[in-house]
């Protein structure tokens, strides 16, 4: 009989307390110990990961899947099997669907239409609009709430009233909740339209909504977070400027930010040449501010690293210049795009360095951030969300891999170094990279 169901073989785990070689035993879906080299365990299935570093499974804290009211652009099964082919396993939903969610009942609804089709973990970022601070007070403590500060195509509803935002930091301070935010002030991209024209170029989409927005919009939230002392998290800084704001904020009140992969690879050079596949919002700034990010998550001033995974079909992004939603596709090539950033502002950096740095910003962090005590590492007791990854192998994005349902990705061409084999959600293959085969969809809702 089998001491465990699973067992990873020779393998090194990556975590808070650096490198160790060990392998990693599962039984009932949890980690049930890391045995030292030498001492060989029975398992009911064993993998020998010889060779490659074990990651715990990577949690994506900003996906947009889509569902329900927009799933001609992605769905659940599309969504995560993208996730898992790139070593996540727990994503973190966005609420600016059709209709939005808004309430605990609107997120049993949405894990209605999820139940059977998820191959992750998942739970529900919650929206709220202008004058709507009581919504929060339904919300269990631990909660995350979605704030946007500026609009686009998939997102209405803008908080602009200081006594708005005002409000929604005392009761979710008071309700124990983290308020996540798009921070661009839609008043000052309101001021600049009646004196810019609209963008004719890629090369014009940049200037049309530029640093000017975020900077103002994370000024203003640093102040309101000083006030009230509310757990506060700034989504896809995009300049140097915020950087800088939102590293020095941090150090006395509780407020954090998050980079995306596609910021941490893209500059508004490749903008310009790719056109509207790359217009995002924030949009891709240059090459200082994609420098200035990349410090950030090597440092620690970044608390994560999200894939603002927001898919458009390749007509619609197609589009002409005003009409092109902004948003691409993302979780799939998170980690290889945060590897990579992080190889190129630190490239003296060993391996294990390397995966211990994205570790901290993909899993670790967003783990505790978002109080998910079962997920980012691999420890005794811990879920077996597990990633066997190949620091040497190369590879280059094609269409043909994309999971996504919209099947292009920003980063076609891209060549990266370091590779996921395998991924596993508690004890249970996924994904395998050999066959592209992929396992059951029985993800299941965390809160």
């Amino acid at each position: 009989m089998s001491e465990y169901d699973l067992v990873l073989h020779g393998g090194t785990v990556i975590g808070a307390g650096g490198a160790r070689r060990c392998d990693v035993a599962v039984a009932e879906g949890r980690i049930a110990a890391l045995l030292d080299p030498g001492r060989r365990a029975t398992g009911a299935r064993t993998v020998d990961v010889a060779g490659g570093f074990v990651l715990p499974g990577l949690i994506d804290s900003h996906v947009h899947f889509r569902q329900p009211g927009l799933d001609w652009k992605e769905d659940w099964s599309h969504g995560s099997r993208a996730a898992v082919a790139g070593g996540v396993t727990t994503v973190l939903d966005m609420p600016n669907t059709r209709p939005p969610l808004r309430t605990p009942a609107d997120a049993d609804a949405k894990q209605r239409l999820i139940d059977g089709r998820s191959l992750v973990d998942y739970a529900f970022h919650t929206g709220v609009g202008p004058g709507e601070s009581h919504r929060l007070r339904a919300l269990p403590a631990g909660a995350s709430v979605k704030v946007f500060l500026s609009g686009h195509h998939t997102a209405p509803d803008v908080v602009r009233r200081d006594e708005d935002l005002a409000d929604l930091f005392a009761v979710a301070k008071e309700r124990d909740l983290t308020l996540m935010f798009h921070a661009e002030d839609e008043d000052v991209f309101d001021l600049l339209d009646t004196w810019r024209p609209d963008p004719v170029s890629a090369a014009d989409y940049e200037p049309h909504r530029p640093r000017t927005g975020a900077i103002v919009a994370v000024w203003r939230l640093i102040r309101l977070c000083e006030r009230f002392g509310t757990r506060t998290h700034i989504l896809h800084a995009s300049t140097k400027e915020e950087a800088d704001l939102l590293a020095a904020a941090g150090q006395r009140m509780p407020i954090s930010f998050e980079v995306t992969g596609h910021h941490l690879t893209f500059t508004d050079a490749d903008t310009a040449k790719a056109g509207t596949r790359l217009r995002l919002r924030p949009a891709i700034r240059d090459a200082a501010d994609r420098e200035r990010l990349r410090a950030a998550v090597l440092t620690g001033q970044a608390a994560t690293v999200g894939s603002d995974h927001a898919p458009h079909t390749a007509e619609e992004k197609d589009r002409p210049i005003p009409d092109a939603p902004p948003g691409l596709p993302g979780t799939q090539e998170l980690l290889a795009a945060t590897v990579a950033a992080v190889q190129a502002a630190a490239p003296d950096l060993g391996d294990a360095a390397v995966l211990a740095c994205a570790v901290r910003v993909l899993a670790e962090t967003p783990a505790r951030l978002f109080r998910l005590s079962t997920k980012g590492a691999v420890e005794p007791g811990r879920d077996a969300d597990l990633v066997v990854f190949d620091p040497e192998r190369e590879w280059t994005v094609d269409a043909d891999s994309v999971g996504a349902k919209c099947g292009w990705s920003a980063y076609e061409g891209r060549r990266f170094r370091g590779a996921v084999e395998h991924t596993f959600r508690a004890g249970n293959l996924v994904y395998s990279r050999e066959g592209a085969r992929f396992g059951t969809p029985d993800g299941r809702r965390l809160r």
